[in-house]
C-alpha cells in the first residue's frame, strides 16, 4: 500500500482522508488497502467508492464528511490520542506485515513503545491463583529482556501480565473505542499503563465493544508481537484464537502446559500436542526469538505513489465484463489472479467489480488476498 507523505507523517489533510475512508460502510482493512492500490490516495479511492456501489447494487453507502473525521480526531485529541498510520513510522512494524493490518491505530500514551520487539501473554479470564502468578513472573522477565508485552486488558491472565510489566512497559489492544474501556474495571490499570507504555485500537471513539470486536482484538495482539505465549486457556477460548491467528501470521506459539483434570489446561495442552513450544520460564521464549530479532523485517510499501498512477482505465469496465467475472465468484475463496485469467481480463478491471461487489455487501476478502461471495 502507498501513501504519499511530509517527511515520515501524513499530512493533516490526508489524515482525515485515511479516516474517511477507513470508517466508510463496508470498507475493511483488507479493502482499504486494495483501494489505496488501485487508486493511489485515499481521496481519489473515496471520489470512486460511491459509484462502485451502486454499480454492485447499493446506492447508500454512508462514507463520514470531513467535518465527522475532524471531530473524531478532535474528540480523541482531548483525551491524549492520536491516529497512526500504517505509513508512518512509529506504527508497529511486525503488524504492518498482515495483510489485514488496520490502516489507522488510535494510540494513547507512549508511540514510541510501539516499534519496539514484543511477546503477547493472553489467557484465560478466570484465571487460577497460579496461572495469574506465573503469568505475572513471565511478564516481569520478559520485561526485563527487553520485550514489550501485548495483551487484552481483559480480566485473569491479561491483566495479570499488564500489572507486572509496567515498569518495562506493556501494550493493551482494546476491543472498543479509546473512551470505551472494557471492563470498566480496568479504567485505572489502562491509566497506569500510559506511562511507560501504551494502549491502542481501531475502533471508533464511543464504540462500546461487542462480541465480535474481540477476535478483532485478537489479529492485532497477535501481528504485533514475534509470539504469543498462551498460559491457561480451556479448549473453547478467545485466547486460542489469538495463537491461531499468531500461527497464520508465522508467528511463533508457545503454551504453558498445565494438568490434564483442569478444564483450563485443556486449550494449553492441545496447543503443545500441536506443536507450539512449550513454556515454564521467560528463558525458553527468549531462546525461541532470539534468533527471529536478528532477521530484518519485511519491508511493506506505504507511501501514495505520483498522482499519474491511478487505474482509470479499469473505472471503464463493460457490463459484459461485469457479468463474466461476477458469474466466476462463489462461496469457495478464489484468487485475483486466477479470476483474471478465467475471465479474460487485467488484474485492474477484475479490482474493481470486487470493489462494486464487496461495497455493495456481496463480497468478503479473505487471508491470503482471496475473495468470495457472502
Amino acid at each position: 500500500m502507498t501513501e504519499e507523505r511530509h517527511g515520515n507523517r501524513l499530512s493533516d489533510t490526508q489524515r482525515i482522508d485515511w479516516l474517511r475512508l477507513i470508517r466508510a460502510e463496508n470498507i475493511g482493512p483488507r479493502t482499504f488497502r486494495a483501494l489505496i492500490n488501485e487508486f493511489g490516495t485515499a481521496a481519489r479511492a473515496l471520489e470512486r467508492v460511491a459509484v462502485l456501489a451502486r454499480r454492485g447494487g447499493r446506492g447508500d453507502l454512508r462514507i463520514p464528511d470531513r467535518d465527522e473525521a475532524a471531530i473524531e480526531i478532535d474528540a480523541a485529541a482531548k483525551i491524549g490520542v492520536r491516529f497512526v498510520a500504517i505509513a508512518e513510522d512509529e506504527y508497529p512494524p511486525r503488524l504492518r506485515e498482515t495483510d489485514d493490518a488496520p490502516p489507522l491505530l488510535a494510540v494513547r500514551g507512549q508511540t514510541s513503545v510501539l516499534t519496539r520487539p514484543a511477546i503477547a501473554l493472553v489467557g484465560s479470564r478466570n484465571a487460577s491463583a497460579a496461572g495469574s502468578r506465573l503469568a505475572s513472573i513471565l511478564a516481569r522477565d520478559l520485561g526485563e529482556a527487553g520485550f514489550m508485552i501485548v495483551s487484552g486488558l481483559a480480566r485473569g491472565i491479561d491483566a495479570a501480565s499488564h500489572r507486572a510489566s509496567l515498569e518495562a512497559g506493556t501494550i493493551a489492544v482494546l476491543a472498543g473505542g479509546q473512551d470505551k474501556i472494557y471492563p470498566a474495571e480496568h479504567t485505572e490499570l489502562a491509566e497506569a499503563i500510559l506511562d511507560r507504555g501504551a494502549a491502542v485500537s481501531e475502533m471508533p471513539m464511543g464504540w462500546e465493544p461487542r462480541a465480535r470486536d474481540f477476535p478483532r482484538r485478537n489479529r492485532i495482539i497477535a501481528g504485533m508481537a514475534l509470539g504469543v505465549v498462551v498460559v491457561e486457556a480451556a479448549e473453547r477460548s478467545g485466547s486460542l484464537i489469538t495463537a491461531r491467528m499468531a500461527n497464520e501470521a508465522g508467528r511463533e506459539v508457545f503454551a504453558v502446559p498445565g494438568s490434564p483434570i483442569d478444564p483450563r489446561a485443556g486449550g494449553t495442552n492441545r496447543l503443545l500436542k500441536e506443536g507450539a513450544t512449550l513454556v515454564t520460564s521467560a528463558a525458553d521464549v527468549v531462546e525461541v526469538l532470539t534468533p527471529i530479532l536478528g532477521h530484518s523485517v519485511r519491508p511493506t510499501s506505504a507511501r501514495e505513489p505520483d498522482l499519474g498512477q491511478l487505474a482509470s482505465e479499469a473505472m471503464q469496465t463493460d457490463d459484459a465484463m461485469r457479468t463474466r467475472i461476477a458469474d466466476l465468484l462463489g462461496p469457495t475463496p478464489v484468487s485475483i489472479d486466477e479470476l483474471a485469467r478465467a475471465a479474460g481480463a487485467t488484474a485492474s478491471a477484475v479490482q474493481i467489480v470486487l470493489f462494486e461487489l464487496e461495497l455493495a455487501g456481496r463480497l468478503v476478502r479473505q487471508g491470503g488476498g482471496l475473495v468470495s461471495l457472502i
